[in-house]
């Protein structure tokens, strides 16, 4: 494990993952079940999404040099692009929640929160994200722990503060950021891969 890849893992998916859907997935889940159960489905469906994202980013390691740092060029441009255009949009909002009865067990809201998530995290940025710094330092267990502890510190800002957090965050600003440290690692990619090709 090291430090520094864990902490550059949180701070690029933590700011893409707050005006993303499944910030506001988890938030109509919160308003809807018990927190607990909630952060529970939803914490193990980021956790197994990250899961794949490591191994699909620390399979391009065992291409050559300059292919992986293609590769992770491609998917930071691509992910600063996207978040570019969507500063002008408005937040995003999840209509995929499914209807529940009132009073589901825990065992059947943590199922339902984690089926909405994993669902809803297919090709997300924050996926983007970690394949790209999986395949960038060769260090998976580093960069899980770093971007699961983005997701579930985002999860669990939706499931417990809730609606209070949704009015007061400045989504604009907050893409912005992710935008521009994705633009960053893009830049950072890019260099890597013109070095590697001379």
């Amino acid at each position: 494990m090291v430090l520094s890849v864990i902490a550059a893992a949180f701070i690029l998916v933590l700011p893409v993952e707050l005006p993303d859907k499944t910030l506001f997935a988890t938030l109509v889940l919160a308003t809807r079940f018990k927190p607990w159960p909630v952060f529970v489905g939803v914490g193990a469906a980021f956790g197994l999404q990250v899961a794949i994202a490591v191994t699909a980013g620390s399979l391009l390691t065992l291409l050559p040099d300059a292919v992986v740092s293609s590769v992770v060029a491609v998917l930071f441009v691509v992910g600063a692009i996207i978040l570019w255009r969507s500063v002008r949009s408005g937040a995003e909002e999840e209509d995929d929640v499914v209807e529940a009865p009132p009073h589901p067990s825990f065992l059947k809201t943590a199922t339902i929160s984690f089926g909405v998530l994993f669902a809803a995290e297919w090709g997300d940025l924050s996926q983007l994200a970690t394949a790209g710094l999986a395949a960038r330092y060769d260090d998976p267990v580093s960069v899980f722990i770093g971007a699961w502890a983005a997701l579930l510190v985002v999860s669990g800002l939706a499931v417990f503060l809730g609606k209070k957090l949704a009015d007061k965050l400045p989504i604009r600003l907050i893409r912005i950021v992710a935008a521009s440290l994705f633009s960053f690692f893009a830049v950072i990619a890019v260099i890597e891969t013109i070095r590697l090709l001379t």
